[in-house]
């Protein structure tokens, strides 16, 4: 038969009888060979953007000897450079390159691909126009073997480069100021032709730090026996979480009861050490024979304990650096969370990361109680920037719905899911429209920071049934941002402060009603010497007099102090603006352009530009956002009404 001589002819593939369809004995033989079958999972987004089919592979596979495989941690942090995120940047590079990190103990110096002393400037420069950046830590848990960390992480940002598909622009700075040396890495958002670079989620959880070890392992071989039953033997009097105790916790029953024995005697004895170092610290107690209780939430409570003395150590270590003879062997962190905790004030020693990878900082207090005292701050975005030696007062933060949120919701809820100016009026006829629009300024920040709420083209805002639930997540999130307030009592260190010229925290704290107790010790002490030489000073200045023993002070000596300032201050912008200073008056409209901020001993003050003249009046934290606008006020009892933006007569700020 020849080939053309056959002819099929196809049709419809009939069953047989009650026999399996065919599509279903497909699907079976497919899944006794292993393969996977049935509905995808749900989408996530984490094989979004480069590096994702590389990570895949990379976490799939199974290294050999992966027990013996050096360690490495990679942090990588997205960052968004909208608004103030290019400030941010900048201030990020100032703080890795700060003093101290080298092994010298100079300060930190950024490399790139080829330069070992790269242009932090140029770098940001080239960063103006990017939406991110990406920061990310490496740290190889046997860094301290390499003489240099330079080409171990050029080589990792060259693999990455290969694994992603594009050139990178990058700078580095390696620190060696912790007992695991790190270097911090800083990647530009974009890729070799412009666009921006996703980097998939994937990639970024573990794909490199994957690549990480691949070079760690090659560089040193994997982990030898000693290695390991070294490090195993560090861990059984730590006080920290350890891996021993993740294998304890691994095997616990739900009576809490986990045993001391093991197959393996190095691993028994290893657990006998650790459950006898775990009962001295009351984390776990001997029921009998081999059987140990141990704590409820172990693991938090031991991360708790390490962080803890962590933090000491830091205490410890700066306090020493800088000499401070005066400040108190009394060490304290301060909890914002604690019931009851009070207000601390005190001066700053030093602003640190609590936390390199989320960018949350510290700040080191010595308080004028004479206690030296730890407090984080929060995110270092959220916090301005402080000076070394100001006093400040750090304060808890209160979170949660608050009364103009359930207002919000009620005036919404009458007027169709509407948030208006005028629906509120018309829902309470005894508001104000000032009073109205300081609930609009919090609806703007909610948008602001979480788009939790929307705001029409018309000026309406749109308020969800759910609006007091998307309150206390913003909340939350703002708390965990900025968990205390942070006021800058005095930007002028403490021993200048006797002399000056100007209402300094001094003399606020010595006409108050109730003073704040300062003790004699460490920084107290000092706050009382600079109290005895200010009122010695205002007594010659006639700003107080002595009465049988008492000071007697002026009434008006505080408007006194900061006019005399005021003036001073003026007369030196003056010069500088080549424009006369005209005092704001009472009742006076002030209309110009809000120019700058003007930092005083007395407190921040705005200056606002006119045609032939400019005044300086108090500050707002609102008026930030409106500098090199113009602006309009009326001068008031108590502060001004300022009028800003495009609405009907505001919003203003009093």
């Amino acid at each position: 038969m020849r080939d053309d001589e056959f002819e099929p002819q196809l049709g419809r593939m009939r069953g047989r009888g009650k026999e399996t369809p065919y599509l279903n004995r497909v699907v079976k033989a497919a899944r006794r060979t292993g393969m996977q079958t049935g509905k995808r999972g749900r989408f996530d987004g984490s094989r979004i953007g480069r590096g994702a089919s590389v990570a895949r592979v990379l976490h799939s596979r199974d290294r050999f000897g992966a027990f013996r495989s050096r360690r490495v941690v990679v942090k990588i942090r997205p960052v968004k450079l909208a608004r103030k995120g290019l400030g941010g940047a900048r201030a990020h590079l100032r703080y890795i390159q700060r003093d101290g990190v080298t092994r010298e103990g100079q300060p930190g110096e950024l490399y790139s691909a080829d330069r070992d002393t790269a242009d932090g400037k140029a770098f940001l420069e080239r960063s103006g126009g990017d939406r991110h950046q990406f920061r990310f830590i490496v740290s190889a848990e046997d860094a301290d073997q390499y003489p240099d960390l330079k080409p171990f992480v050029r080589r990792l940002m060259t693999q990455m480069e290969q694994d992603l598909g594009t050139k990178l622009d990058w700078l580095a700075v390696d620190h060696f100021n912790t007992g695991h040396p790190h270097t911090h890495v800083v990647l530009r958002g974009k890729n070799d032709r412009g666009a921006d670079l996703v980097i998939a989620r994937e990639y970024i959880s573990h794909g490199l730090r994957e690549r990480a070890i691949d070079i760690v392992n090659l560089d040193l071989g994997p982990r030898t026996d000693l290695e390991i039953e070294e490090r195993l033997r560090s861990d059984v009097n730590a006080e920290r979480l350890t891996a021993i105790d993740r294998r304890l916790i691994r095997d616990i029953d739900a009576a809490r009861l986990v045993s001391a024995s093991d197959k393996d005697p190095f691993q028994q004895a290893l657990r006998v050490g650790r459950l006898q170092k775990l009962g001295r610290m009351g984390l776990a107690s001997h029921i009998g024979g081999t059987s140990w209780r141990l704590e409820s939430d172990l693991a938090n409570t031991l991360r708790r304990v390490g962080e803890r003395a962590d933090i000491i150590r830091t205490m410890q270590r700066e306090l020493t650096a800088r000499n401070l003879e005066s400040a108190s062997a009394d060490r304290l962190i301060y909890d914002p969370t604690a019931t009851g905790v009070s207000p601390i004030i005190g001066r700053v020693v030093m602003r640190g990361l609590a936390d390199e990878h989320e960018d949350r900082h510290y700040l080191l207090i010595d308080g004028i109680d004479g206690r030296t005292h730890y407090a984080e701050i929060g995110k270092g975005e959220a916090a301005d920037p402080i000076p070394e030696n100001a006093i400040v007062q750090i304060a808890p933060r209160s979170g949660g719905v608050r009364t103009v949120d359930n207002t919000i919701a009620e005036v919404a809820a009458a007027n169709g899911g509407r948030y208006t100016i005028d629906a509120h009026l018309r829902h309470d006829p005894t508001a104000t429209e000032r009073f109205a629009e300081s609930h609009v300024r919090r609806l703007e920040a909610m948008r602001r920071a979480t788009r939790a709420v929307e705001r029409e083209p018309d000026g309406s805002w749109v308020i969800a049934p759910d609006h007091l639930g998307k309150v206390e997540r913003f909340e939350a999130r703002q708390l965990r941002d900025r968990p205390v307030t942070v006021e800058t009592l005095s930007a002028v260190p403490i021993d200048k402060l006797p002399g000056m010229e100007a209402a300094t925290w001094l003399d606020r704290e010595l006409v108050a009603d109730a003073p704040i107790p300062v003790r004699d010790a460490g920084f107290g002490r000092e706050v009382r010497a600079a109290q005895a030489m200010r009122r010695q000073w205002l007594l010659a200045e006639q700003l107080a007099e002595d009465q049988d023993g008492r000071t007697i002070y002026r009434r008006d000596m505080l408007a006194a102090l900061q006019r005399r300032e005021l003036l001073r201050v003026a007369s030196q912008l003056s010069d500088e603006i080549g424009k006369p200073f005209a005092e704001a008056k009472p009742q006076e409209a002030i209309q110009g352009r809000l120019a700058r901020v003007v930092d005083m001993t007395s407190g921040r003050h705005a200056l606002v530009e006119r045609s032939r003249d400019f005044t300086l009046v108090p500050w707002r934290p609102v008026m930030e956002r409106h500098i090199g606008k113009n602006v309009s006020g009326i001068v008031r009892d108590g502060g001004i009404s300022w009028s800003f933006g495009r609405q009907r007569n505001g919003p203003n700020i009093s």
